[in-house]
């Protein structure tokens, strides 16, 4: 077990700004779509109580640049589980850029989301669901489970 969740990636014409290198908007992206692949992958029950009355609110998302990346560059967007509370989830992201002469750590992001369920104008918070807990498990590096309900 690696200890991270990754998907791969390869860079394109349409991710880069006019000086050649990536876009920072892009990163984010990827935090996305991370996470969406890990929940098809790895908890697809959570994405059946998201058709249903499950959301997943990002509450804070951000990211730390290294190094510039290009297009055709490959890309390994590495997520962790941070931290696990009764209602909320933090990932940190790893971007690491891959050649043939090894990796390369080119940025570093982070995403805090929160579990609610509801209509959208009388969401509440509720527990992050339990089949995710387990699919987090091994993606835990430095996790604490909340003690205490509503952390």
């Amino acid at each position: 077990m690696t200890g991270y969740y990754e998907i791969r990636h390869i860079i394109g014409f349409e991710e880069t700004n006019l000086v050649g290198n990536v876009y920072y908007v892009n990163y984010l992206r990827w935090q996305g779509r991370c996470r969406e692949m890990f929940l098809m992958e790895k908890a697809p029950t959570v994405l059946e109580e998201v058709r249903k009355d499950l959301k997943l609110f990002t509450l804070k998302v951000d990211c730390e640049f290294f190094a510039e990346i290009t297009a055709f560059d490959r890309l390994s967007i590495r997520m962790r589980l941070e931290e696990l509370t009764q209602t909320q989830i933090e990932f940190a992201f790893d971007y690491v850029h891959l050649t043939e002469e090894g990796e390369r750590l080119v940025a570093r992001g982070r995403q805090r989301i929160a579990c609610m369920r509801g209509p959208n104008t009388a969401t509440v918070p509720t527990r992050v669901p339990e089949q995710l807990r387990e699919a987090l498990a091994p993606y835990s590096g430095n996790a604490v489970p909340a003690t205490t309900p509503g952390a």
